[in-house]
C-alpha cells in the first residue's frame, strides 16, 4: 500500500489496461469521491458532478463511447467528471449566506470586500445569456477599467466555462491521487463521444463533460514504458 504523498505522486501512472480479475472494492471509489468533494474550486461554487458507472451493461456501453479504449473496456468502474452550469444561482446564494454569517457584526474593509465579491460580483460573472452577449459587455468593461489599474479580464461566458473545467480538473486529480492511495490505478480520458455519453447518463444539455476516469488494478502492459517528462528547467521558471 502506498503511504507518503511523494510515493503516491511517483507511482501514479495513466494505466491503459487493467487486470479485470483483481479484487476491486467499489466502496473505495465512494470514499475517494467523498475526498474529491473537498477539492479546491473557484469561489467555492462547487459546480460539478461525479457520475459513477458501475453496472457491466453501462460500463460496456460507455467503453464503446470512449472509442473502445482498453483503459475503458477493462476498467472495474468509470467515473464521469462533469461541469455544471444550471445551479449557479443556488450556489452563489448559498455562498453569500455563508460568508455573511462568517462576517456577521463586522463592518471593516475585509468584510465589505468579501460580501461585495460573493453577493454582487459572482452573480454578475455567472449570469450569462445563450449567446454570451452579457459576457462580451463584461469583457469590454473590464478592458476599459484595466487601463489604469489591475483588473481581472477573464469574465466572458467562454472564460467562465474554462474556469469551471479548471475546478473539475482539480477534483479529478484529487480523485486519482485518492485512488492511488488505496492501491488502485486510474486513467483520465478525453477521447469520447460526449453527445452519446450525456444521453447514456441522462445529463442535461447544459452539462459539460471534463473527462472520464477509469479505475482498476494495472497490468504490466497497461503502463507504456518508463515515465517521460521534459527537462524541468524548460517548464519551471523563476522570476
Amino acid at each position: 500500500m502506498v503511504s507518503s504523498f511523494e510515493s503516491i505522486v511517483q507511482s501514479r501512472r495513466s494505466v491503459r489496461k487493467y487486470d479485470e480479475n483483481s479484487d476491486f472494492n467499489h466502496d473505495d471509489v465512494a470514499h475517494a469521491l467523498e475526498l474529491t468533494t473537498l477539492s479546491p474550486n473557484s469561489s467555492n461554487m462547487q459546480m460539478w458532478e461525479f457520475h459513477r458507472v458501475i453496472s457491466p451493461e453501462k460500463r460496456s456501453k460507455l467503453a464503446e463511447y470512449c472509442m473502445g479504449q482498453n483503459a475503458a473496456k477493462t476498467a472495474n468502474e468509470l467515473v464521469v467528471f462533469v461541469a455544471t452550469t444550471h445551479n449557479w444561482k443556488e450556489r452563489a446564494k448559498r455562498n453569500a449566506e455563508t460568508v455573511r454569517q462568517a462576517f456577521e457584526g463586522r463592518d471593516d474593509a475585509a468584510a465589505k470586500r468579501a460580501l461585495k465579491y460573493y453577493e454582487k460580483l459572482i452573480p454578475l460573472v455567472y449570469n450569462n445569456d445563450k449567446f454570451g452577449l452579457r459576457g462580451l459587455f463584461r469583457k469590454a468593461y473590464s478592458e476599459w477599467l484595466g487601463r489604469n489599474k489591475p483588473m481581472v479580464r477573464e469574465v466572458s461566458k467562454s472564460d467562465v466555462r474554462v474556469c469551471l473545467h479548471k475546478s473539475v480538473s482539480l477534483a479529478a486529480m484529487t480523485f486519482m491521487y485518492a485512488m492511488r492511495d488505496k492501491g488502485y490505478d486510474t486513467c483520465p480520458m478525453e477521447g469520447f463521444d460526449s453527445k452519446r455519453v450525456k444521453a447514456l447518463l441522462g445529463l442535461r444539455d447544459s452539462d459539460q463533460i471534463t473527462m472520464i476516469v477509469s479505475c482498476g488494478v494495472r497490468t504490466e502492459e497497461g503502463v507504456y514504458g518508463e515515465r517521460h517528462r521534459v527537462q524541468q528547467e524548460t517548464v519551471i521558471k523563476s522570476h
